[in-house]
Formats: C-alpha cells, sequence, structure tokens
C-alpha cells in the first residue's frame, strides 16, 4: 500500500501543475484531435487532460519506484 501511495501522490499532484500551466497557454475549445476539432465541454476537457497528465507522472512515478530497488529485490525467486 505504501508503495502505491509513493507513486499517485506525488503524480496527482505533478498532474494538478502541469494541467493548471497547459491550460493556462492553451484554451480547451481549441484542441485538435485527428486534425478535427474537439467538441467536448471544458469540463470534459480538462479532466481528460488531468487524468492524462496524472496517468503519464503516475508512470514515470512507477520507473523510479522500479529503479531504486537492488538487483537482489528484483532477482528474488520467493512470492514474498
Amino acid at each position: 500500500m505504501f508503495k502505491l501511495i509513493q507513486i499517485f501522490w506525488p503524480s496527482f499532484l505533478v498532474a494538478g501543475v502541469a494541467e493548471i500551466v497547459f491550460f493556462t497557454v492553451i484554451n480547451p475549445q481549441e484542441l485538435y484531435l485527428f486534425g478535427e476539432t474537439v467538441h467536448f465541454s471544458s469540463i470534459a476537457t480538462y479532466s481528460i487532460g488531468f487524468f492524462g497528465f496524472w496517468l503519464v507522472c503516475a508512470g514515470s512515478s512507477l520507473l523510479t519506484i522500479f529503479f531504486q530497488q537492488t538487483a537482489d529485490e528484483v532477482n528474488r525467486t520467493d512470492p514474498s
């Protein structure tokens, strides 16, 4: 449980900051997806953007936790 907190809490905070910075510069009604304008409401666009940023940041935190393991932890054969 502690490792999940180490992954999701920092990524949540960074995703919030990334969304604020991104949508301060970009108007959600001016976004294009596959050459077409996005026809979602602003709230839906903000929500999708936040979860996208959160997913990317969680992946980064997950890799950080993984690379902090020692060789013995990675090569451990018992299921515990």
